[in-house]
């Protein structure tokens, strides 16, 4: 019923902000094709949906959204090529398909940045204009940002406490993050499992990866945390994201549908920001009830954030700007 009711509000801010009152007397709808990794049931696909609803009224049926969920079109990576390519007029990705778009994003995601919402909250506010004028030169429109949860490390069969204590286990890492390798490389001895999302499930199934780190809603979602039998209670990061259009999609529409589109992007991204992060925090109260937690002493905490320095020291040699990571830890404070 609170989801209902939840789902209910949202659909009333955006018919609300757009209003209804379009002519219904249009053509064939103009069809905006997004894609996402999200399931449609998910609170992501949630939202998507009440989105979808809130164009097609608005713009009398001239506009329409069509999402592909579960990667149907494809991971992250694949989407972003879709994309360039005239494919996929959009998607709505993680800080991991942004950095395909322009890379320094994927930097808000390094590894011990932030320690609160707020602190990432108010870095991406301040690098929010450069990092859309370099998705905008990429030929990409980030419609609204959005959230994914916070990273937590989920393993089987062992507790990783300390750095060293990963050493024998089979952590996957994304085949497109351009960061998380990195991770493993300062921990050193260990090999890391590279996969696209899709394949997680499978083989978390087979045992051919037993350690991640991920959001507890993403965990829940993607069926991953059923696998998994312990989880570390701090945050090792925030993950984040950005509903994304082409450019050359978006300059095609007439004036009055690119505002349709704007005002209900905008609003649905807020949306997914305030509901993910409620979503994430129950999903992670689920999770610390049938999963063993695992919480840190404050060397072992000293030793992560030793480690997360060191990560993103390597990571400002190649991969990021130096100063754009001596800016972002300065954010973070």
């Amino acid at each position: 019923m609170m989801q209902r009711r939840a789902m209910m509000k949202l659909l009333g801010a955006l018919t609300v902000l757009v209003g209804i009152g379009a002519s219904q007397d249009a053509s064939a709808a103009e069809v905006i094709k997004i894609g996402t990794l999200a399931p449609k049931a998910s609170p992501w696909g949630q939202v998507f949906s009440v989105w979808e609803k809130a164009v097609k009224e608005k713009s009398g049926g001239r506009l329409e959204l069509q999402f592909f969920y579960n990667g149907q079109q494809g991971d992250e990576g694949a989407m972003v090529g879709k994309m360039k390519a005239g494919q996929l007029d959009g998607a709505a990705v993680t800080a991991v398909g942004l950095g395909k778009i322009y890379k320094p994003i994927l930097a808000l995601q390094m590894p011990g940045l932030f320690s609160s919402w707020a602190k990432l909250d108010a870095a991406r506010e301040t690098m929010r204009p450069e990092f859309e004028k370099g998705a905008a030169d990429a030929g990409f429109s980030i419609m609204g940002w959005g959230d994914v949860g916070q990273a937590h490390l989920m393993t089987k069969g062992v507790a990783v406490r300390a750095p060293e204590d990963f050493k024998g286990t089979k952590p996957y890492v994304w085949r497109d993050d351009a960061a998380m390798p990195v991770f493993f490389q300062v921990i050193g001895g260990v090999t890391p499992v590279p996969l696209n999302i899709p394949e997680v499930l499978p083989n978390l199934n087979t045992g051919a990866v037993n350690a991640l780190v991920a959001p507890a809603l993403v965990a829940e979602q993607l069926q991953w945390a059923s696998k998994l039998d312990t989880i570390v209670s701090d945050s090792s990061g925030f993950a984040v994201g950005a509903l994304v259009l082409t450019s050359k999609k978006l300059d095609s529409l007439p004036e009055d549908l690119r505002a349709v589109l704007r005002d209900t992007g905008k609003i649905a991204a807020s949306a997914l920001t305030k509901r993910i992060r409620s979503e994430d925090d129950a999903a992670f109260a689920r999770l610390k009830g049938k999963m063993t937690v695992v919480d840190l002493t404050a060397d072992q905490k000293a030793k992560w954030q030793g480690l997360f320095k060191q990560v993103r020291g390597r990571l400002a040699q190649g991969t990021f700007s130096p100063d754009l990571v001596a800016k972002l830890e300065g954010l973070g404070g």
